[in-house]
């Protein structure tokens, strides 16, 4: 998809972080943009900064109830008439072990990660079908690929993620080629993923209380999400990834070796075993 002049994009997580990027380029390359997000004050303060860049609809939006998303394309559909491009970006993230990590907080991160990515997928996909072009961009992360303690629930939402999307573009292939779907996989970017517990559900105990020993990880872990890529270069990367109709983007690519670890480690247990 390489015109994206005067075209609609929609974007949810789109208030700040790699969200806000991808609204921002997606105005720099001539789009209508649709940003929507849980966090009332933060909609308001992007939608705000990004109309002076041009035409731009805020709506609040809870990825993890399908009604809200359906909600979501109605009004994109009302102002625009059309959308096509949805990038299904909403997440949070967390670490903490699985055995002081409560049900609601799998509920919750789970809902948000993946159940936000079904739900925009099955609600936008007609209307992006209706289109003579469309793209999907699902993020993701490296961690979809990887396996590792300390943050399963986020792992297993990623892996997630990653499958409906490579599952998702095999079909659109055949079924309806004009659609594009990619999946987005970053690792360490500076966004603001780390206060995603202001928005969490009541029966969510917070990290810091239900895992306090894991304090020292979750401080390097942010310190290494602030010294990330910035979320400007994330969105370059989606838009050129769109024209080049790629199906993975992988901002962080040397990452791919410690997938590569993974398999070998896999292949060399089934070796052992014949």
């Amino acid at each position: 998809m390489r015109n994206l002049h005067g075209r609609v994009g929609v974007v949810t997580g789109g208030a700040n972080g790699i969200g806000l990027g991808l609204a921002t380029r997606f105005l720099e390359e001539g789009m209508k943009v649709v940003i929507a997000d849980v966090d009332s004050d933060a909609l308001t303060r992007a939608e705000r900064e990004l109309n002076a860049r041009g035409e731009v609809l805020a709506v609040r939006t809870d990825v993890s109830d399908a009604d809200s998303v359906q909600a979501l394309a109605d009004a994109a559909v009302d102002r625009f008439g059309a959308v096509h491009v949805l990038c299904n970006n909403a997440g949070v993230g967390g670490a903490q072990r699985f055995a002081k990590t409560g049900l609601p907080t799998w509920r919750w991160t789970l809902g948000v990660n993946l159940w936000g990515v079904i739900h925009g997928c099955h609600v936008f996909l007609p209307v992006l079908a209706a289109q003579d072009e469309a793209y999907i961009v699902n993020t993701a992360s490296m961690s979809g690929f990887l396996t590792g303690g300390h943050l399963i629930p986020y792992n297993v939402s990623k892996a997630g993620v990653v499958s409906l999307s490579e599952g998702l573009a095999a079909e659109c292939a055949t079924d309806a080629p004009h659609v594009g779907v990619a999946v987005l996989c970053p690792a360490f970017t500076a966004t603001s993923i780390r206060h995603d517990e202001r928005h969490a559900p009541a029966d969510h105990v917070p990290r810091a209380q239900a895992d306090p020993g894991l304090e020292s990880l979750r401080e390097e872990v942010n310190r290494q999400i602030d010294e990330g890529l910035s979320p400007a270069h994330i969105a370059n990367l989606v838009v050129h990834g769109m024209a080049e109709r790629k199906t993975h983007i992988f901002p962080h690519p040397e990452w791919l070796a410690r997938w590569e670890e993974r398999v070998e480690k896999v292949k060399a247990q089934i070796d052992a075993a014949s």
